[in-house]
């Protein structure tokens, strides 16, 4: 199982890459079409009954272009992430990673900070031979969110 938690940390390092970046056709290209992404309305949002679905099931073109309208609007100060835990399924075609994630960035019109910071769970699933994200649950706070990412 350690090739698979390779190839899963892979795409974990895909993903900040992208973000570093800021290559929206590289984001894209990690999910599987049925992704989902349910967020909480804050880092304390524990609860799921009041999580919100404001991206709704993947739809390549229409989530590339929020993160391109993202990338235009705002700068990156900083993307830290530091993955915390790999799980692979017994048949190794399922894992995910619980990833800590600070990333800061700086809206160019208004110099206002607009801060990532939290844990998120990326699901995975093998098809075809080759890994994509298939959820990920936006990012809340567990006590971490003093430790750099």
């Amino acid at each position: 199982m350690s090739s698979v938690r390779d190839e899963i940390q892979a795409m974990v390092d895909r993903e900040t890459d992208a973000w570093d970046r800021q290559d929206a056709e590289a984001l894209v290209s990690l999910f599987h079409p049925d992704m989902v992404w349910p967020w909480p309305p804050g880092p304390d949002g524990h609860d799921p009954e009041n999580w919100v679905f404001p991206l709704g099931r993947y739809d390549r073109q229409r989530w590339k272009d929020g993160w391109d309208a993202l990338f235009a609007s705002c700068e990156l100060v900083h993307n830290r992430r530091r993955t915390v835990r790999i799980a692979v399924s017994e048949q190794g075609d399922g894992a995910f990673a619980v990833v800590d994630v600070d990333t800061l960035w700086r809206h160019r019109a208004s110099g206002e900070p607009f801060h990532w910071i939290g844990r998120a769970c990326k699901g995975y699933t093998k098809v075809g031979g080759e890994w994509r994200l298939i959820f990920h649950t936006g990012l809340l706070d567990y006590g971490q969110t003093g430790r750099s990412a």
